[in-house]
């Protein structure tokens, strides 16, 4: 990639933005108590975040004032990965810190969550309710023998009874999971069987796209093949009656009871997330309330910039990593936007309409989601009153730069908007916000405080300006503690750590610029090599789907037998569109002229939709494996794909081409 030093950036924060950020105070105020850098900007914090790493992560946790019951007796002991050991003899609470603004006099009575249903009827909770609910629910969970360590699963949408939950239970250390209620059995079961929870929170049922969607057979399921379950509570959203044995909600959360804070170690578990499971059981991927603690309030407090006077949107679901980091907003006094439902209910400017209505000064959401948006051709800064939005912040997939442009132009044209780009696997971002640099059109804004990124070639050479791996040289604290069920640690390690000993190799590729901002290509476990030339499918993705036949696109690089290497296509047209050979020739030609010749499709072929996750992220491995006439079963997890019929066309395919 050549410079682009002299291109004019597409948002530039002003001189009193800058001033007034939280991460220059903190810069100023880490130069004078730990002697990092006064002058030279975030480049230079970020330079000093990485070279002196124990002495940045012990200013985060005063800057933020962390309450270690138990002092620390160093920041970082072990620094080995996997296995480094973060503040080793510190006790602490997550859930103490997340409710303290509800210490506060002045703010106790403000909303600490609103909650918004595809009714737009919202609903407040006060930081003072929300503890009092935490309280009384925490004291009932050490009333069912919930003690430390034990895992507490929630079948929930995003509710404020998640919230409340998922915090009780971190009150008590215990350790927190949850799965959306559109996963259906066994994908809830390929993921809560290995962590046998000991209690088991559901609703009868949730509301999407219009309709009520109910779950009680589903539950039913889920009771009987979770023996480990001691008590399962049940909240009535669509109004039904608590199934025989299961506890109510009210009457849990209804005492007037102060909350109690467990004090566990630096490391003890917070919470599992887990992989998207395409090609296997998911992974149970494990972290600290110590490190999600800190990483948190370094993300949402210093690169996101929330504090008590905002609002924060992400649209999010509760099995996706996204609604954990949401919820750590808590942590800056900041107020969630919890919003329950369809993204395109009643239609594509639902999201829009959720950010007008509750004030929102940070709207999360989906690359996809913009780019649906702009094929809509809606104008939401033109409809609604956008004027709290400080920041349009997306993730999920690389934000393309028609997607820079069209919320510049259509949103507002004094708009930060941060691409980001980290994992479940660290519940945090490598790249992506910082509120006093610019923004580059396609390009996140620098790798993150205390985050040593780099982009490796395959020999470990660290490239700039050139396509590598993403790699992470030093530790995280948010990095996984270990899986769940791999006592030996050894699918941990050969899931990062394998390619190049002693680094994170996260699976990405991605450019670092000379000016520090990072491009992302796409996952490199499916990149596409034609004639040694590398290219991630993002980049083919970006292209294609500025074309307004395409509605969605998936790309695959197979490597056959004889040594060729076979390069399809596969387009999901837009209502109307049809795939003939002037729709064809254009889609060469843009990926020719955009993009590489080399990496025009062998084959353009229509297919009735793209297969994704349960999270929303096209599948590519499943389908080349497919491709490659792995039988499905074997090819792909069923319980992780949103749609598994779709995955019939690939199989019938590959069964014509052999």
């Amino acid at each position: 990639m050549t410079s682009a030093a002299d291109e004019a950036p597409l948002w530039q924060p002003g001189p009193d933005r800058i001033a007034a950020a939280a991460v220059t105070r903190f810069q100023s105020w880490a130069a004078e108590h730990h002697g990092a850098p006064s002058e030279g900007g975030y480049a230079s914090l970020h330079r000093w975040s990485v070279d002196e790493l124990d002495t940045f992560w012990k200013a985060v946790a005063e800057w933020f004032d962390v309450r270690f019951s138990t002092p620390y007796d160093t920041v970082i002991g072990d620094r080995a990965m996997p296995g480094a050991e973060w503040f080793p003899g510190a006790t602490l609470n997550y859930a103490e810190h997340a409710l303290r603004t509800a210490e506060d006099p002045l703010r106790a009575d403000a909303p600490a969550l609103l909650h918004v249903d595809e009714t737009h009827t919202q609903a407040a909770v006060s930081w003072s309710a929300l503890r009092r609910q935490v309280g009384s629910l925490a004291a009932e969970l050490r009333a069912l023998g919930v003690t430390p360590g034990d895992r507490v699963s929630g079948y929930l949408p995003n509710i404020p009874q998640a919230v409340v939950a998922f915090l009780a239970t971190a009150a008590v250390g215990g350790v927190w999971t949850s799965c959306a209620p559109d996963f259906g059995a066994r994908s809830v079961l390929d993921r809560f069987q290995q962590v046998e929870p000991v209690v088991l929170f559901t609703v009868d049922g949730y509301r999407y796209g219009g309709k009520e969607h109910h779950r009680a057979d589903t539950v039913a399921e889920l009771r009987s093949e979770l023996p480990t379950l001691r008590a399962v509570v049940h909240i009535p959203l669509l109004g039904t009656d608590a199934p025989e044995g299961a506890l109510d909600w009210a009457a849990l959360t209804a005492a007037d009871t102060e909350p109690v804070f467990e004090q566990v170690p630096f490391d003890h578990p917070l919470w599992v997330l887990y992989s998207s499971g395409t090609t296997g059981l998911p992974k149970a991927i494990v972290q600290s309330q110590g490190g999600i603690l800190l990483e948190h309030f370094k993300q949402i407090g210093l690169h996101c910039d929330l504090g008590p006077e905002d609002r924060f949107f992400w649209y999010t679901s509760t099995g996706w990593m996204m609604w954990n980091f949401l919820v750590s907003g808590l942590l800056t006094g900041t107020t969630l936007v919890l919003y329950d439902g369809s993204p395109g209910y009643p239609d594509v400017s639902a999201q829009w309409r959720v950010a007008e209505q509750t004030g929102a000064t940070l709207f999360g959401t989906s690359a996809a989601y913009v780019m649906a948006c702009r094929k809509a051709g809606i104008h939401p800064g033109r409809d609604f009153d956008l004027s709290r939005i400080q920041c349009v912040a997306t993730t999920g997939s690389p934000l393309p730069p028609d997607g820079f442009r069209w919320l510049h132009d259509e949103v507002a044209d004094d708009l930060w908007t941060a691409s980001v780009s980290g994992g479940t696997d660290v519940c945090s971002c490598f790249a992506g916000a910082v509120p006093t640099l610019p923004v580059h059109i396609g390009e996140l804004q620098a790798a993150c405080l205390g985050t040593d990124l780099q982009s490796w070639d395959p020999a470990g050479e660290p490239l700039t300006g050139e396509v590598g791996e993403l790699v992470v040289t030093k530790p995280m604290p948010s990095m996984p503690i270990r899986f769940w069920n791999d006592p030996d640690g050894s699918r941990y390690h050969d899931s990062y750590f394998e390619t190049y000993p002693g680094a994170w190799r996260h699976g990405d590729w991605i450019t670092i610029t000379d000016r520090g901002s990072v491009v992302i290509h796409g996952r490199s476990d499916s990149t596409l090599n034609r004639q040694g030339v590398r290219m991630g499918s993002a980049d083919i993705y970006e292209a294609v789907e500025r074309l307004p036949e395409i509605r969605e696109s998936l790309v695959i690089g197979l490597e056959e037998p004889d040594g060729g290497y076979w390069m399809p296509l596969f387009v999901h047209l837009a209502d109307g569109a049809a795939l003939d050979d002037a729709l064809r020739d254009s889609i060469k030609r843009t990926i020719r002229e955009n993009l590489s010749p080399r990496h025009v499709p062998d084959e353009v072929i229509e297919v009735p939709g793209i297969p994704h996750t349960l999270t929303g992220k096209r599948i590519e491995v499943p389908v080349k494996r497919l491709l490659q006439g792995t039988a499905l079963a074997k090819a792909v997890n069923p319980g992780s794909i949103d749609n598994l019929e779709l995955l019939h066309f690939y199989e019938e395919l590959a069964r014509k081409r052999r």
